[in-house]
């Protein structure tokens, strides 16, 4: 009988995309295979977003919540994915009313990377905003820390 026993190393990096798309100003990228990180939380923003959002995280993101670490450490990576918001026609005929919403056509994703030395000078997080797996402009890029400031004492 013969016991084969393998060992691998799972380093948390971005991906190793082209320059071009990395997001301006921070140079993140969309990570490789964030489709299978574990569920953080789910949302519905109403309003002006009339959304569905999902955030995922890897590993080290993951392990931090789990485990009410603040900071969270250098390469936790945060991913959130973005739909409208649209009635669910099938889901509503069996209810007999408009009450159920499901993801329609997506909007963008957001991605978070902590790096507290490369990015000091934002709390020690990166952001990258991508439609259809593209960066978005420079100038929406600018917002980005001072949107995420209020949740300082969160990291």
């Amino acid at each position: 009988m013969i016991t084969i026993v393998g060992v691998a190393a799972y380093v948390v990096t971005p991906s190793r995309r082209a320059a071009e798309e990395a997001a301006p100003i921070y140079g993140v990228t969309i990570p490789d295979g964030y489709r299978d990180w574990k569920l953080i939380s789910v949302t519905r923003e109403k309003g002006d977003f009339n959304q569905l959002r999902a955030q995922l995280g890897n590993d080290l993101a993951i392990k931090a919540y789990r485990e009410g670490k603040l900071p969270f450490p250098d390469g936790a990576i945060i991913v959130a994915l973005h739909w409208k918001r649209v009635p669910s026609d099938d889901d509503n005929k069996v209810f007999g009313k408009v009450q159920a919403f499901v993801g329609g056509s997506p909007v963008n994703m957001q991605v978070m990377v902590k790096n507290s030395q490369r990015y000091a000078a934002t709390g020690g997080w990166g952001f990258g905003d991508f439609k259809d797996g593209k960066p978005s402009d420079a100038a929406l890029h600018e917002k980005c820390f001072a949107c995420h400031a209020p949740a300082k004492a969160n990291d």
